[in-house]
């Protein structure tokens, strides 16, 4: 049903314009608008994106849905010698409950298979208030530990940190 793409750097513009449809209708009930325009600037001015993929190793891979359209995003961030970090999996809210945040799991998962055969951990922070808890745990994930994380600003990013085994 969904086709996947690994972006380039070319897709900065286009990961910023699929994110400022996704970050702030996920967090608008829990986060401050003042958090989440800190937080979009943050982590998804194009420039950042950019930064994000030449300098510190994020792979963002684009879902697109049958008619070619762009529908989300996910990036994965090697962690160490055996670690991954899921760093961002969004869905465009008009196509949530579709099962393209499942195809894009997936295709993180396979992509981490495809880069690191061995045994190996896919961690991601989720806020404690995400309803996308239960659907992490629905994908196989466990709570490993939690924290409050300073990202600036005074603003945190309470989350807990969940792993899945590959």
């Amino acid at each position: 049903m969904f086709t996947i793409r690994k972006a380039t750097v070319a897709d900065c513009d286009l990961i910023n314009r699929l994110a400022q449809q996704s970050f702030p209708a996920t967090y608008r009930d829990i986060l401050s608008p003042e958090q989440i325009d800190y937080m979009m600037d943050w982590m998804y001015a194009p420039a950042n994106i950019r930064k994000q993929m030449e300098a510190e190793g994020h792979v963002y891979l684009l879902a697109y849905n049958p008619g070619e359209q762009p529908v989300g995003y996910v990036s994965v961030q090697p962690e160490g010698a055996n670690t991954f970090h899921l760093q961002k999996i969004y869905v465009l809210p008009s196509c949530q409950g579709q099962h393209c945040g499942r195809f894009l799991f997936e295709q993180a998962v396979s992509y981490i298979k495809s880069v690191h055969p061995a045994p190996c951990l896919m961690e991601l922070n989720v806020n404690r208030h995400n309803k996308a808890l239960h659907f992490y745990e629905h994908m196989g994930m466990r709570k490993l530990r939690e924290g409050d994380f300073p990202i600036g600003n005074g603003y945190y990013m309470n989350d807990y940190i969940m792993g899945l085994d590959i």
